[in-house]
Formats: structure tokens, sequence, C-alpha cells
């Protein structure tokens, strides 16, 4: 197990002009569109009630310290509707406050790319929100601040306290980074100590159902150097799964010696999990905690436990998207290779989640996979979540659509055919936007003497090691150059992609270890790489039951799908052509093929071979589809 950290964003400038492009969407419309949405400010869009929370839970503070007594309400559901009788009580999921947090988060890591006063002016003003609304002791819930304090920490599998505080944690840290401004990174560590002081090694033994706190405890340790962060933040992790179960516990209850708890990553002790089950973003998050707590602590049992699980989701349980959790049913993992493409779960949150995985992975071993994984994910699952004009979002990825499958068919009900301008449940959308402002951070990776370059995009660099111009082609013609102005003697590691088989350097007989072409620099100097972007065609293992005879298209980092706009309704009927003659135009692929046409409207008939016509057929990148109306629309194709 190794270490290195990221360059911050501070030090990059990305001048490509793809990311660059979807960093500004985020800044001028994504950004403000959810500020709206936070302020419930979007017509005909689900109300998100989280400012409006959080300035009753502030009402709420202000009344206390008068002496005046507020009302207490229900503390035993997950989602509250507004009626006439509770209009002082909660409104929305218990998590709402969160989706705020991450809002600040993105709002920080896009000032880092573009200076915006009235956008940092706006962030004051949630910050402050936000302060008004933190009880005397350092606790930070609106949900028990207005319903009922008595009732904080009581049930910690459910209602997300600490999960609402992991992003809280992480969005102080931000913007502390950002703008030096620590009046929220003051409040979250407040916060970080009260939990040390309920949960630490002398206080109660109790972990959270659904996991961030861990991740976000590393990062303020990273910030403030506080050991008992860190300290605390291996505490949740070490405790998750020994029985008896903290969870049984705080019900009173007792699951004797069965595997319980499976949905919350606490069925066993960390560990002793070779296999990612439950909720998707639950495992990711806690995957990701324990990847920090391994390599800060030099815990290698831990860290192997993580490369088991990593090599379980990527190997087994993950779509060719990068989309993972394939049912509805707990939004989660299933078994091995149960990949249904139209029942498809795919949640954008958890394509996130497992970049965040990725990255920490590859920070304790320097292998390729960790940021083919990465890339994989930042160009087809993330993007598939949002529009093109960023004012509407998919909470789900499927791999195939019918839209009328989605209507009257309720096993698919969780699918949509179009973008929604926001939910109820909106935690894909401000981590949407989080992920693509940060997207800098997860392009390189040093130590005292490698530089690594994870992902491939036009940026200027500063390190202590050299200046370094990148210029970029790498989505059309795969060629990447580098002009190098050192500082000292460094190595420079260069991520060969796993879809390039032909790739060469104009510096030649590079080192080469698990996927990265490792080059000594001494000197000013230039170098080019050339990765090849072929147009492949891309099968599942044979236990994906529901590829078999299929394929998909893919072309670099980039899976390719169908649309009815393109090609016609019953996208089933098409037949990719053995001979497909492809046609790349820098964006769309076409290609030969042939679609069965139906001779008869009986149901069951004796086989005879289909009569198909030629057909030339378009693939689009799988981020694009649905943005020109309600369509079919399919990512693998009869082959």
């Amino acid at each position: 197990m190794h270490d290195s950290k990221p360059v911050l964003s501070k030090n990059i400038k990305i001048t490509d002009a793809f990311w660059k492009e979807k960093a500004e969407l985020i800044r001028t419309e994504v950004i403000p569109y959810q500020w709206k949405a936070l302020n419930d400010e979007i017509e005909n869009a689900e109300p998100s009630y989280s400012l409006r929370n959080l300035r009753l839970a502030a009402e709420c503070i202000e009344k206390r310290k008068k002496g005046i007594k507020t009302p207490v309400f229900p503390t035993n559901e997950w989602h509250y509707r507004p009626n006439s009788k509770n209009e002082n009580a909660f409104y929305g999921w218990i998590f709402q406050d969160s989706d705020l947090y991450k809002w600040i988060e993105a709002v920080s890591y896009s000032l880092q790319n573009t200076a915006d006063k009235k956008l940092e002016a706006l962030a004051d003003k949630a910050i402050g929100l936000i302060c008004s609304s933190q009880n005397e002791n350092g606790y930070i819930n609106s949900f028990y601040t207005i319903n009922n304090p008595e009732k904080s920490f009581t049930n910690l599998r459910d209602h997300h306290e600490l999960y609402c505080f992991g992003h809280l944690a992480e969005a102080a840290v931000a913007y502390y980074n950002t703008t030096g401004k620590n009046r929220l990174l003051n409040a979250a560590c407040r916060f970080a100590d009260l939990l040390c002081d309920e949960f630490g090694a002398n206080g109660r033994k109790g972990y959270g159902g659904h996991e961030i706190a861990e991740m976000a405890l590393i990062k303020l340790y990273e910030a403030t150097g506080a050991e008992k962060y860190l300290s605390l933040a291996k505490l949740f992790i070490d405790r998750r799964g020994t029985k008896p179960y903290y969870f049984d516990l705080e019900r009173n209850e007792n699951s004797d010696d069965k595997l319980n708890y499976f949905y919350n990553q606490a069925h066993l002790p960390v560990r002793e999990q070779k296999e990612a089950v439950g909720h998707a973003v639950r495992a990711v998050y806690l995957y990701s905690g324990m990847a920090d707590a391994a390599r800060y602590t030099k815990d290698e049992a831990l860290f192997d436990a993580c490369k088991t699980l990593f090599n379980d989701i990527t190997e087994k349980k993950m779509y060719i998207t990068g989309g993972i959790g394939s049912t509805k049913d707990g939004e989660a993992f299933t078994f091995a290779y149960d990949l249904p493409n139209d029942l498809a779960y795919s949640e954008t949150c958890a394509s996130i989640g497992l970049v965040f995985f990725a990255r920490r992975m590859l920070q304790a071993d320097f292998d390729s996979k960790y940021a083919d994984i990465m890339e994989r994910c930042l160009y087809n699952s993330i993007l598939s979540g949002m529009a093109e004009d960023g004012k509407s979002f998919f909470y789900v990825n499927p791999l195939e659509v019918n839209p009328e499958a989605c209507k009257k068919d309720s096993r698919k009900s969780h699918v949509k055919p179009v973008r929604q301008k926001w939910f109820d449940c909106a935690c894909c959308p401000p981590n949407l936007a989080r992920i693509i402002s940060d997207y800098a951070e997860y392009c390189f990776t040093e130590t005292e003497d490698t530089l690594f370059v994870n992902l491939y995009q036009s940026a200027d660099i500063k390190t202590d090691k050299a200046d370094i111009k990148i210029i970029s082609d790498y989505l059309t013609s795969g060629s990447v150059s580098f002009k190098i102005k050192a500082k000292r003697e460094f190595k420079l590691a260069l991520r060969i992609p796993y879809w390039s088989s032909n790739f060469k350097f104009s510096k030649q007989n590079p080192f080469i270890r698990k996927g990265y072409a490792y080059f000594d620099i001494e000197n000013d100097e230039e170098l080019t790489a050339e990765y090849n972007p072929e147009i492949r065609i891309v099968k599942c293992n044979s236990n994906v039951r529901e590829n078999i005879g299929k394929a998909a298209v893919a072309r670099g980092p980039i899976v390719y799908c169908l649309e009815e706009k393109d090609n016609g309704e019953k996208l089933h009927l098409l037949r990719l052509s053995r001979k497909p003659k492809f046609s790349f135009d820098g964006e769309a692929i076409t290609a030969n093929g042939y679609k069965e046409e139906i001779t008869s409207n009986k149901l069951y008939l004796e086989y005879k071979d289909a009569f198909e016509k030629p057909v030339r057929l378009k693939f689009i990148p799988y981020y694009k589809w649905a943005n020109r109306g309600e369509n079919e629309m399919s990512v693998y194709i009869r082959y």
C-alpha cells in the first residue's frame, strides 16, 4: 500500500473544451437552477423544502433560547408531507439538509474554476442560515431540531443524522479550501466534536445506517490535523457488522446469529465482507471511507477488503456504462452477473460514489484499473444523469427504455424516458454538480517523486515538480501532448487506457507497471502519447443472461446507444451486421445493420428465418440520450 495525494484544483486550469463546457454549464445554469429548486421556486417540480426547513430550525432555536416552548411533532417516518395541522413541522425527506450541503460543495469547486462574487455571496448566505440552525452543543439537523430534539441519535439506522453530518463536513472543507472562510468549517468541527463525545471510544458503540460520515471525518482530519476525527472514522468502520448489532440495541431487538442488515453493509465486520451487497450508494460511500482509513492507518487487512469489494463490483456487478445497483428494490446490488438492461436502477449517485471509491483506491495502489473505472463512470453513467441544458436530471440510468413499458409496467415505473425537473428525494442533481465542478482533482495524483496523469484533457498544471501544459485531442484522435518545464527531476506516469490496444509514445522504452507508463523527466521537454480510440464491439460475459447474442458499441471511453429518433421504433428488431463498416463523424457512429420486418400479427407461428432489410444504424453517445424528447433507447443490439 502506497500513499499519494490529488493535485489540487487551484493548481489546475482545465482548458479542455469538453470538460470546461460542462463546468461552465454547472456554474451558469445548474447551480443557479438548483438554488431555485432548494427554495421551491421551480414550477411543476417536486418541492425540496430544504431551505424552508433550515429557516424553521433557526427560528426554533431562537425561541428556545428565549425560553419559549416549541411544539413536538412525530419522528417515526422517513418522509413528511405538508398539511394544515403541521405547518410548523419538518417537511420532505429526513435527509433534506444534505441537498443544500452538496450545493455548497458544488459552489466551492466551481469557485476554484471561475471566480464568481455573486455565487460566493449566495453561498455565504446559505452558510449563515446553516450556522443559525446549530444547537448550542454543536448539533445540526433540521429534522430533529424542528420536530423533537429529545429524539436525536435514537435511530442511527434509518434517520440519516450522520449522513447529513457527512455532507455538511465535506461542504465545509471544500468551502474553506476554496475561500479561506472558516465559519462553516468551525460549525462542522463543533458537530464532529459532539460526535466524538457521543460515539468515541468511551461513548455509544453506534455508526450510521447511511454511510458517508467515515470519509467526511477523514476530510476534516485532513483539513484540521485533528487525530480524533480520523479515530472516530476508524471506530465507525470497525464497529460495523459486529455483534450484538448496534441497530438491534437501539430497538431493543435481537437478531440472534442471523446475517442481518445487508442493506446497510452492517451484516458482517468489514474485513470479512467479500461481496458488495445492499444499497449501492451506501456501499461505495462506506468503501471510500474504508480505503481512506486503510491508507492513513496502514491497515493492510482493511485495504485487502477494499480490493476484494472493488473487484467484486467491477468484475461482476457493474454495467458497461459504470452504473451499479441493478434493482429498484433497495436501490441495491443483487448477485453476480445480474445486470438487466430495462429494469436497471443504476442510480446517478451510485456511479459518483464508485468514482469516489476508485480515486481513493488509486491513491493507495497505483493501478490504472481504478482510473479506468473513474473514466468509464464520468463519461457515461454520470453525464447521462443531466440534460444538456443542465435543467433536468435522471435519478435512474437504464440501458434500455421503452416509454410505453415505463408507464404501464409497474416493475419499470422507476425508469423515466425523459429527465425530471427535480425530485422530492433530490440527492442526485447536487451530487452531479459537485463532482463535475471538482473534475480537475480526479485527473492528477502525485507522490514525492512521481506525477500520475489519470484522466486526459487539455490543462495547465503547476506542481513543485514542473509546470506542464497538456494539449489533448483524446476523444477524437487519442493524441495527447505534454510541454514540460521541469523544476527538478521526477517521474511522469501516464495511464494507458484499458480500451487502447495500440498505443505509442514519442519517448521510447518507458517502464510500464500496472497500466502506467513511467518516464524519467530531468529537464524541459515535450512528450506525446497516442492512444488510437478505435470503434469496438463489446460483449458481456455469457453469465449476463440478458445480453446473450447481443453487443454494445464503444469508442475510446464512450459507450454508445441507439435511439428511436435516429433508427425508428422497435429497436429490438435491429441487428448489427457482421461487416458493419463503421464511420465516425466526430460524435455519432454509423454502421451497417438489419431490421426485421414483422410479417404476421399472429402471436405464435412456425419458425422460419426472419425477413430482414438492410439499414444504416446510427449510434450516439449514451450520455446524450433523451435530449430530443421521449423515445426508445438501447445500448445493446443483436449481433
